[in-house]
């Protein structure tokens, strides 16, 4: 058996992950350890990045998890859950949109935990350094796709305005182009950003291919059982950040005995900290996607493209507002013209995605086997307010693609359906915004996970920094979001270590 010794212990080298490790190490005298249960191939220029991973114009999926719904979704079989095993984690593997949801969304945060600490203006700061960090940009005009330039003159003739404000917590209504974490067509993912400035430092160290098992709490720290090469790697910390994402930080969780008795008894899991609310609340964007048939004159336009430049598939986006919205929009429609090479394999999609979903679900363990995947029922348009929502956002996409010059480049609509809310039920998919297992809460509220530093009801050397950690969904794609997590975690504990 192997043993390391360090001040902090991070749990998940992924999006928040490295924000936390790289600030802790680059501004602290901490020793710490960062455990990733995928491989690290070391900095950006090390020669050793999959080119995929580096690609920033298409989604990937290639150091995925494996994770799905299994049979929660028995009309339509399994809907499968990327989540990247990767140092980066998922910002090595998403399109890169760099958008930061609407100032409503974190005072909200402010107000259910009691601490304006997370409050929009107290976050600002956070979200600058996170987009200066991520190196995050705009395409220029002359860099707009020829598919993207048709979405852009459809939505102006519909009368939507433009707003390239994506990355503007005030931002409102309209269509644009989007921010992205993307230099000269790689990928910037957190490793880059965040954990190659102290790669070098002594006081930093980074471990791959290391599953976590489980915590074991003391009195003076917290002792990390893991997997590694058949063996078991024990690490010893006096702080263990727990970072592994919103299915992975709730399982360490119940596996190491914190968490629902109700839960952990089936597995033969003794009780070590009740906490009725690990890997509750979990819920995520619902999405619906409608395919084009496309064209021949919209291929030879992206192939034309291409040869001369980047042409990343998502480029454009529209912020909508149905007439359920509690604030400035409440929809995302998504235009994705598709390589063969990325995740959605060659479609041309205008995708509507609900971004204030009321829809909430559970993960549970299925095994006290860190290798078994847990079990996670998101609740997917449990409430009828989400598929209303959806029903709106689909008739503003369908107006879009009926428009010129958009309507003439993607062609008629694939697939029609007679009955659409049934449609919407038996088809939709996500946004791969998982949040909420862990979530943020007063510690009267018998479902709260964390306090406001992110610290464990009840253990204050275990603390939480991803997307677990939000109470509620911002109206964003949690890239940027994941990143100021890791951010405000990173300041408090380079406070009090």
């Amino acid at each position: 058996m192997e043993q390391l010794s360090c001040n902090v212990v991070v749990i998940g080298g992924g999006t928040a992950g490295c924000v936390v490790a790289g600030r802790l190490a680059a501004e602290g005298d901490a020793d710490v350890v960062v455990l990733e249960a995928g491989p690290d191939y070391g900095p950006r220029d090390s020669g050793r990045w999959p080119e995929d991973l580096l690609d920033g114009g298409a989604l990937v999926s290639s150091h995925s998890w494996g994770y799905d719904t299994g049979d929660l979704h028995s009309q339509r079989g399994p809907i499968e859950l990327p989540r990247a095993r990767v140092i980066g984690g998922c910002s090595a593997h998403n399109g890169c949109i760099a958008a930061v949801g609407c100032a409503a969304d974190y005072d909200g945060w402010a107000q259910i935990v009691g601490d304006g600490r997370w409050s929009a203006d107290e976050l600002r700061p956070l979200f600058a350094r996170a987009l200066e960090r991520l190196r995050v940009r705009y395409y220029a005009e002359n860099e707009v796709g020829p598919f993207h330039r048709a979405c852009l003159e459809a939505a102006a003739a519909l009368g939507v305005p433009r707003a390239d404000d994506l990355g503007d917590l005030d931002g409102g209504v309209g269509f644009g182009i989007e921010p992205v974490n993307v230099d000269r067509g790689v990928r910037v993912n957190t490793a880059f950003a965040y954990l190659d400035p102290a790669r070098s430092r002594p006081n930093l160290r980074i471990v791959g291919d290391a599953l976590c098992d489980r915590l074991v709490p003391g009195p003076d720290g917290v002792e990390v059982v893991v997997r590694r090469d058949g063996g078991e790697l024990r690490v010893d910390a006096q702080v263990a950040v727990l970072a592994a994402g919103s299915y992975g930080s709730p399982a360490v969780l119940m596996r190491s005995g914190i968490g629902d008795p109700e839960v952990l008894a089936p597995h033969g899991i003794p009780v070590v900290h009740e906490l009725r609310g690990v890997g509750r609340n979990l819920h995520d964007h619902p999405l619906v996607e409608l395919d084009f048939a496309g064209s021949s004159r919209l291929r030879e336009a992206l192939a034309a493209a291409a040869a001369e430049r980047f042409v990343p598939e998502e480029q454009t986006l529209g912020k909508l507002r149905s007439g359920r919205a509690s604030g400035p929009y409440d929809l995302h429609l998504v235009p994705v013209a598709a390589p063969e090479h990325s995740l959605l394999a060659g479609r041309t999609i205008l995708a509507v995605g609900a971004m204030e979903p009321r829809s909430r679900g559970r993960l549970t363990l299925a095994s006290a086997d860190p290798d078994a995947a847990p079990v996670m029922d998101h609740g997917y348009l449990s409430d009828s307010h989400d598929v209303a929502v959806l029903l709106e956002g689909i008739e503003r996409a369908r107006e879009l693609a009926a428009t010129e010059p958009l309507r003439s480049l993607i062609g008629e609509e694939l697939v029609h359906h007679d009955d659409l809310e049934d449609a919407i039920r038996r088809t939709h998919v996500h946004y791969y915004h998982p949040v909420g297992t862990c979530a943020l809460g007063p510690d009267n509220d018998p479902f709260a996970v964390c306090d406001a530093r992110g610290r464990v009801h009840g253990l204050d050397r275990i603390v939480v920094a991803d997307c677990s950690l939000m109470p509620v969904l911002p109206r964003a794609n949690t890239n940027v979001p994941a990143v100021v997590v890791g951010e405000r975690i990173a300041d408090d504990l380079l406070a009090s270590l």
